[in-house]
């Protein structure tokens, strides 16, 4: 599948209805999305065929770009029930399971209270909360990815942040690697009453790290 395929998609979506400030949920758009997923499958190989987490899945957009460029089996993690109906629709409504063959399970938990028995993931994609309204929050998805990924993970942070980010990941969470592929713009819309703007893009890195 192209790129702008994959994003033409993506497109498609349907995002949050009614965003929870609390849990920082800006939906992962389309462009962004779209490269991170090209970028993990066809520059690295970390998606076909292999099983993919999305942690703090929302509603499910980079999971079911992992399952639309081959990967075997999905797993979407998130604390929000709400959101994790929206991404049940969004993956019947493209028909994931059926077009594609791909496993896909929904898991309703905090990401610090995820048990998964075994080296089940290959491959974990997330784009965790940037630590704006809970100090740290950014941090919290990184332990456990690497935990449980055995071939790479793959994150989008602040770009402000790189330096610690890659500090906390080698030294705390004994990653392997850790390197900033891209920096993308990321837009956040006005979504909630503290926002003045229209819309504001944000410098995010596009992170891989190792286990």
């Amino acid at each position: 599948m192209k790129l702008k395929q994959l994003e033409g998609l993506l497109g498609g979506l349907q995002q949050f209805s009614n965003p929870k400030v609390e849990l920082e949920q800006y939906p992962t758009g389309p462009h962004i999305a779209s490269r991170l997923i090209y970028t993990a499958e066809n520059t690295f190989g970390d998606l076909n065929g292999k099983v993919v987490a999305d942690f703090g899945c929302g509603c499910g957009t980079l999971g079911i770009a992992s399952a639309l460029l081959g990967a075997e089996h999905v797993i979407g993690v998130d604390v929000d029930p709400q959101s994790l109906d929206i991404a049940s629709i969004n993956a019947a409504e493209l028909e994931v399971s059926f077009f594609f063959h791909v496993e896909l399970d929904l898991i309703w938990c905090n990401i610090k209270n995820l048990e998964l028995r075994g080296q089940l993931v290959d491959t974990v994609v997330m784009n965790p909360p940037f630590g704006t309204r809970r100090k740290g929050s950014d941090m919290d998805f990184l332990p456990m990815a690497l935990k449980v990924a055995s071939h790479a993970v793959y994150s989008l942070h602040k770009t402000t942040t790189r330096e610690h980010v890659k500090k906390i990941a080698l030294r705390d969470f004994h990653a392997t690697s850790a390197d900033v592929l891209c920096e993308l713009r990321f837009d956040v819309p006005q979504l909630y009453k503290f926002h003045k703007k229209k819309e504001v893009d944000i410098a995010v890195d596009l992170w891989r790290f190792v286990p």
